[in-house]
């Protein structure tokens, strides 16, 4: 057995066996072991995302027998799933430059409706996707999925798959690590035959193409995109481990440039991602008077190096940014001119102040989290105070891990929380119970509840989703889990329910 000691993100780390591989053993470097024949060209299904109430993203992939120069595709909207009456419809192409994606914003829809839409090309035609504009008027309701933190080897992406049988969903909100970097074995369980390709660490655009490929092939991750929209944004791992403006954990000297990864990795993300494409990743999302969703960029727009020491006098540092200067102004400009009544934050990695040394005893904080940048941090909690914004729903990732808190930065008895923080569970990337007893997990889970006051659930031992419905009076939130990630099947169960009534920062 070979052990190998992990850091994620900044928060995981830990020791996990894998078996040796025999020196025989030659790892597919073909996606196309795992092509489903009944969906060819289009392997990869279809994808929407980034809806506003009069357009929305639609996209896909044709993957020919041999490289072309240009594939000729038509796409097709209609209001109804037989296509009796073609809303829009037209024909472009693609082209290898753009990786044979095809990604279309289509223009003059209705809102709040829902659509079907498809796509031929190579005599084929595409699976039937789904998705939905955002209102514009009043709504009795409103409902999000939350995601983050796939890992192809650690098991099937099972909660995609039952997150896809969900009615009709506003968006799923993507908060990152939609896929990970690491070569075969480096990170993840090869023994139940999820093996990444290419089998070394991504560096190049090849590189970060094909393991876009291989995440798209999994049964749930294209049923998920066909059935919902997404509205993503990146963490680390698109990228390479901690990464930020000017580096990497995960990115060593002998890497080559790492701007020229990160460039490669960005363009790959605008490629296979239903969004559409800007300099800046952030940005926000009107659904009517109930919600606005903001969507922030903690990696790529102004993230300063990772400080590892708390004891260290720079990690108070007033010139530390995690968001950078431009971000931050247009994040506090987009919470003071909201007039909705939720203002819905999707935030890479936990906000609040947490103590952790209950669950990993060699960290007192979280220093990947926004608990590195605490000047940063109060100037945000400080900017809220004096502007009384109220009903703020911070979303975070990251963790593997569920949470529900009371969001403060002064953790006391007699704490006053500003806003709630709904932490996501990871997809499949490898949590607390994947190297401890389950026993144990919640026995540490237990003392970390008691450390930390503000902090109402917290789970590190299940893998899922978590399905938020805002009301006009309340916003719901529910953790759904799935039994198991080693086969291709799974049922699934509500885990944990906790609501927020509006003018409240106190969970019921």
């Amino acid at each position: 057995m070979i052990k190998y000691l992990f850091l994620i993100s900044g928060f995981f780390v830990f020791s996990c066996s894998l078996k040796k591989q025999p020196k025989s053993i030659k790892f597919k470097q073909e996606v196309s072991i795992h092509f489903d024949s009944l969906l060819r060209p289009f392997y990869h299904g279809v994808a929407s995302g980034d809806p506003l109430p009069d357009r929305v993203i639609i996209w896909t992939r044709i993957t020919p027998e041999d490289s072309v120069n240009s594939i000729s595709v038509k796409w097709e909207v209609a209001e109804d799933e037989k296509f009796s009456s073609v809303y829009q419809s037209d024909t472009l192409s693609t082209y290898p430059s753009r990786d044979y994606t095809v990604k279309i914003d289509v223009d003059a829809l209705k809102p709040d409706r829902i659509y079907y839409y498809r796509f031929t090309s190579l005599g084929k035609t595409s699976i039937i996707g789904r998705t939905k504009t955002a209102p514009v008027l009043a709504k009795d309701s409103l409902k999000f999925a939350v995601a983050s933190c796939a890992n192809w080897e650690f098991g099937f992406f099972n909660p995609y798959d039952k997150l896809a049988d969900q009615p009709v969903l506003d968006a799923v909100l993507h908060l990152g690590d939609y896929i990970y970097e690491y070569g075969v074995g480096k990170y993840g369980d090869t023994t139940i035959g999820r093996i990444n390709i290419p089998a070394h660490e991504i560096i190049s655009l090849q590189d970060y193409r094909t393991r876009y490929s291989l995440y798209r092939l999994d049964k749930g991750l294209r049923r998920v995109h066909q059935q919902h929209p997404f509205i993503a944004i990146w963490d680390d791992h698109e990228i390479a481990n901690n990464s930020t403006v000017t580096g990497a954990q995960n990115h060593q000297p002998d890497e080559g440039d790492y701007q020229k990864r990160k460039a490669a990795a960005r363009q790959t993300y605008y490629e296979w991602m239903p969004i559409r494409e800007s300099n800046d990743l952030y940005r926000s999302f009107s659904f009517g008077p109930l919600a606005d969703v903001i969507m922030l960029d903690e990696r790529l727009a102004g993230r300063d190096v990772e400080i590892t020491d708390i004891n260290n006098p720079e990690l108070k540092s007033k010139e530390r940014s995690m968001l950078g200067d431009t971000q931050l102004q247009w994040f506090e400009n987009s919470l003071k001119s909201s007039t909705a009544t939720w203002k819905v934050i999707g935030n890479q990695v936990i906000f609040s102040d947490v103590f952790i040394k209950d669950i990993y005893p060699k960290m007192e904080r979280n220093l990947d989290s926004w608990d590195g940048f605490p000047t940063e941090k109060k100037k945000i909690v400080d900017f809220i105070r004096a502007n009384k914004i109220q009903d703020i729903i911070i979303t975070s990732g990251d963790t593997h891990a569920s949470w529900a808190i009371e969001a403060a930065v002064d953790i006391t008895k007699n704490y006053k929380p500003f806003a709630v923080e709904f932490g996501v569970t990871s997809i499949s990337s490898g949590n607390l119970d994947e190297r401890k007893s389950a026993d144990t997990v919640k026995l540490m889970e237990q003392a970390l509840l008691k450390r930390n006051p503000h902090i109402k659930y917290n789970n590190h031992r299940d893998h899922g989703y978590l399905l938020l419905t805002l009301y006009p009076t309340k916003t719901k939130a529910e953790w759904y889990f799935i039994e198991t990630l080693k086969k291709p099947e799974s049922s699934e169960y509500l885990g944990k329910r906790v609501d927020v009534k509006k003018g409240e920062s106190k969970l019921k």
